[in-house]
């Protein structure tokens, strides 16, 4: 995920820096890597980028002295090419008179690039987006118009995009959506274009949606749309606004959690998406599939993903070893293992600690991260990288289920399974999230003077009850435990009286019924989330396909955490003594 804005005014106004700047700083929390700007007047194109902070970035690269009446700006989260100077946005044909501004993966990228290189274009950058400026230059070249040329340029891509150009001797700003956000900003003799209101709304509230498969441009007084080669009636899409600029910055949202909940569908499809299309990925699936032994090392949410990949793999005959990392010297490795590292952000300083003793002792280390080029990816073998973008949001939410995802399709693949129904992940999780918030907002009124509960689940449904009691700890502040089902007998099951809330996480197992009448028989009152019906007046159906259980179970048990969170007047986000990456033993 990167933010990107555009601007197109009448006037060459030197307070259009100042209101580009505002706009980044709006931005950033979509991509903190790198910045940059390009800004066009009658003499052409102005390119300043950096890595860096925004506000780092616009005093070393004096961006407020720029002037120009088009701008486009980016904040940049890495996902090809390492976070550097060179790799910032906006890139630039070979002539410098095109430039180009994307948030997004390209998946035939590699492909585009040696086919544009053996037509003589040179290439400055690491990343996918720098294909797109050339490709509008090559068909430039072949006498096609300029908007024709972009047209072409977008329908050669596969993948997913919101793009902003602009070029010398054009007054607009052309544009391209696919999966990712854009939203044009109505102003008076100026209009803007971004990746979400916040940037503009200080300035207009009057906004045009732009919506999948759609290209068009935008001048200071006009927006043309088009999808299929049918024009839009772009009178039919205005309307007026009444966010506040910080829920405008959530997306409309009341706290980044919450968004980034809503935000898991299209985090796994991009992160499926590129990773398939990863030849890293084929090289750590044969060394994982030679391994003597496979160790996960993790902590937190990421163990919990990593007891999905062990179960899975540990059923087909594989020796695969979930642990926590901050336990790493119980372990002993040798040449011939594997470790499999797993960090969202790539800096836990437990998984650091474990990756290099092991790696000390021969083992080879495949990492997947959500932040390229940190610590723990540099010093891996093999190092995969999730495509989530940035959590804001403390307790990791879209983030896991895009770890799932990567651990699924590397399951797959070593198994030598068909990978088609990781297609309908994304599915699994959007209906789970439409069949089930009203439901967790009404349980969540039952659970906020809950002092303790339990979250019993079996198979593959063991370690999402294990995030679900952490979630709920994490952000409401409320005792929760997990237990395999038929271990809550042997102990647990003590505690629970009249009333004791107990939630049940049903991938599809019959045996958990005797476990729910066992809890019944003792006063729980029951929270079932499952596909059988009559189990509880607290229950709720979720879509079950096979091998994406936890797609279906993740959504109830994060909007539950969060629904009691916000019910007991907390902040979601910032839970209390928690750090979004652990840098401490």
């Amino acid at each position: 995920m990167c933010g990107i804005i555009g601007i197109a005014s009448n006037k060459k106004d030197k307070s259009l820096t100042d209101v580009l700047v505002s706009s980044l700083s709006r931005l950033e929390y979509r991509g903190y890597d790198s910045v940059g700007v390009a800004s066009l007047d009658d003499e052409g194109i102005d390119v300043r980028k950096a890595k860096g902070k925004v506000v780092e970035v616009v005093k070393t690269k004096k961006i407020n002295e720029m002037s120009g009446y088009i701008f486009l700006g980016h904040t940049r989260w890495a996902t090809h090419g390492a976070p550097n100077d060179q790799n910032a946005h906006p890139h630039v044909d070979c002539s410098g008179r095109i430039a180009v501004v994307h948030n997004g993966t390209l998946n035939n990228y590699k492909e585009l690039r040696e086919e544009l290189e053996s037509l003589g274009h040179k290439f400055r950058s690491d990343t996918d987006t720098e294909v797109i400026p050339h490709l509008v230059e090559e068909f430039m070249k072949r006498d096609m118009e300029s908007f024709e040329a972009f047209k072409a340029a977008v329908s050669s891509l596969r993948g997913s995009y919101a793009i902003l150009m602009i070029m010398e001797g054009e007054k607009r700003i052309f544009f391209a959506r696919l999966d990712n956000p854009l939203v044009i900003g109505l102003g008076e003799d100026k209009n803007f274009i971004a990746s979400e209101y916040a940037p503009f709304l200080p300035l207009t509230n009057t906004v045009v949606t732009i919506q999948d498969g759609e290209i068009g441009f935008i001048t200071p007084s006009s927006v043309y749309i088009e999808k299929d080669g049918k024009i839009v009636d772009v009178n039919e899409r205005v309307h007026k606004l009444n966010f506040t600029l910080a829920s405008a910055s959530k997306g409309g949202y009341s706290h980044f959690m919450l968004k980034e909940i809503h935000d898991s569908p299209l985090a796994v499809k991009e992160t499926l998406s590129t990773m398939m299309a990863d030849d890293s990925v084929d090289k750590a699936v044969k060394v994982m599939s030679q391994a003597n032994r496979i160790f996960v090392v993790a902590a937190g949410t990421s163990y919990h993903a990593g007891l999905i990949f062990g179960r899975e793999l540990n059923m087909s005959g594989f020796t695969v070893i979930p642990m926590i990392a901050s336990e790493y010297p119980s372990y002993r490795t040798r040449a011939g293992d594997v470790i499999l590292a797993l960090s969202q952000s790539g800096e836990t300083l437990d998984v650091k600690m474990a990756i290099k003793e092991f790696k000390n002792e021969g083992s080879t280390i495949i990492s997947i991260t959500n932040v390229i080029e940190s610590t723990i990816s540099r010093e891996s073998d093999v190092k995969l990288y999730m495509r989530a973008g940035p959590e804001l949001g403390v307790a990791a939410t879209k983030t896991f289920v895009s770890q799932v995802a990567s651990l699924l399709l590397l399951k797959s693949k070593i198994l030598g399974e068909k990978l088609d129904y990781l297609s309908h992940a994304h599915e699994v999780l959007e209906a789970s999230l439409e069949g089930t918030e009203g439901q967790m907002k009404k349980w969540s009124s039952t659970l906020i003077s809950a002092p303790s509960m339990y979250y019993l689940s079996k198979g593959v449904g063991l370690p999402m009850a294990l995030e679900g009691a952490l979630k709920i700890k994490e952000v409401a502040y409320v005792h929760a435990e997990a237990y395999p089902a038929g271990e809550s007998k042997h102990g647990p099951i003590a505690l629970v009286s009249e009333g004791f809330p107990v939630v049940f996480l049903d991938p599809g197992i019959d045996e958990l019924k005797v476990n729910i009448e066992e809890m019944k028989s003792r006063g729980a009152r029951i929270f079932y989330v499952g596909t059988s019906k009559g189990i509880s007046k607290d229950e709720v159906e979720v879509r079950l396909e096979k091998g994406l259980e936890p797609f279906a179970l993740a959504p109830p048990i994060q909007l539950l955490a969060y629904y009691v969170s916000v019910g007991k007047g907390l902040d979601p986000d910032r839970p209390r003594n928690l750090a979004k990456t652990v840098t401490v033993e």
